[in-house]
């Protein structure tokens, strides 16, 4: 189930998100990731949970009705399970077809295989 990121929740997502390629386990590039996520209201940052939380998944409202996938992150030993598709796939429900969904060059290749 998808959950909206709220502050509490700050040091999983962060653990979440460093596992993306861009952030490199960097700490200040993933507190401003995180800082972003919390203070621009055209980010969006969701949590996967099931029992614990296992994803994280964010994205950016654009002005033209797009929506960009920024971040699409699963807890390594809980990979090759489904639950980046469910995630995306609970994302665009939630959303509705009044957006268009896109990716960016770090989750184009999964994005396009959920299609």
């Amino acid at each position: 189930m998808l959950i909206r990121y709220k502050k509490s929740f700050e040091k999983i997502a962060m653990g979440l998100l460093s596992f993306m390629p861009e952030e490199k386990k960097e700490v200040k590039k993933l507190q401003q990731t995180i800082k972003e996520y919390e203070e621009n209201e055209q980010w969006q940052l969701y949590l996967w949970k099931e029992e614990d939380i296992l994803g994280a998944i964010g994205i950016e409202y654009r002005n033209d009705g797009e929506v960009v996938i920024q971040h699409v992150s699963v807890n390594p030993s809980h990979r090759h399970q489904g639950i980046g598709q469910r995630m995306v796939k609970a994302l665009k429900e939630l959303l509705g077809d009044q957006y268009t969904f896109c990716s960016n060059s770090y989750t184009e290749t999964f994005i396009e295989h959920c299609e």
